[in-house]
């Protein structure tokens, strides 16, 4: 049995899945329906057994890219939506496949075809949820992030640094623009792919390509001279960090 949530806000769309799906999976068990990424969130931290996710894209209270940034989920998903304009980031949040609405019968057979030849390719390999792993594990290429009232989908190939100030996080981009993270440094050194990123004290984490030099500072730590001009921000690596920092810059 293949069980599968459905991640859908316009229930017309959710009934036509849910239909199309049984005429052409016998064996697919819908065992969730969610309709936003809060609920999703919420749901999915509870790690239930699910082997594959449909997801629209926009929901009402964001971008359901959210839910797999949050929510540290490791299940593949085959994202469907009416625009075109996210499949590149629907390939960096778990997805195997991204179809658009309508959704066409022989598309959506297709996309089921990939996932189970994926699953068979790992299983054959005797790797304990190798599939699960395969997309989960990787680093993340993108990060939900937060300008007003508008959620932003970040490369974090453009991301300077972040920092935190008032128990807040904040981004800052290569253009020198400002936004808010919903992760703590912690939860992001985590994620982060640590080649790039480094943590250099309790309030900065910076991105190792727009790292121009450093220079020694107080004789035991270390001063960072970073690329983007006008940046107002005096980064200072710790006493601690000082060889671990050294070490990384020198192994880049």
């Amino acid at each position: 049995m293949l069980n599968a949530v459905i991640i859908e806000d316009e229930r017309p769309a959710l009934e036509s899945l849910i239909t199309t799906l049984s005429s052409i999976a016998d064996d697919l068990h819908v065992t969730a329906r969610l309709g936003s990424v809060r609920e999703s969130i919420e749901f999915l931290s509870q790690e239930p057994a699910v082997d594959l996710i449909f997801s629209d894209v926009q929901l009402g209270d964001g971008l359901s890219f959210e839910i797999f940034n949050q929510g540290n989920v490791k299940t593949p998903v085959i994202f469907i939506t009416g625009y075109d304009e996210f499949m590149m980031n629907a390939f960096e949040y778990n997805g195997i496949d991204y179809l658009l609405k309508p959704v066409d019968k022989e598309d959506l057979r297709k996309a089921l075809t990939k996932y189970r030849m994926l699953e068979k390719h790992f299983t054959n390999h005797n790797s304990l949820n190798s599939l699960m792993q395969y997309i989960g594990d990787h680093k993340k290429k993108r990060m939900i992030v937060k300008k007003g009232m508008e959620n932003i989908s970040l490369r974090l190939d453009d991301v300077v640094l972040f920092y935190t100030e008032n128990k807040i996080v904040y981004v800052i981009d290569r253009w020198g623009k400002k936004y808010l993270a919903d992760r703590n440094l912690g939860e992001l050194e985590e994620e982060l792919d640590q080649t790039t990123f480094f943590r250099a004290n309790r309030q900065y984490i910076i991105n190792i390509n727009f790292i121009r030099g450093f220079k020694a500072y107080e004789k035991v730590k270390l001063i960072v001279d970073l690329t983007l001009p006008d940046l107002n921000h005096c980064i200072i690596v710790s006493q601690e960090m000082a060889p671990q920092f050294r070490e990384w810059m020198h192994n880049a």
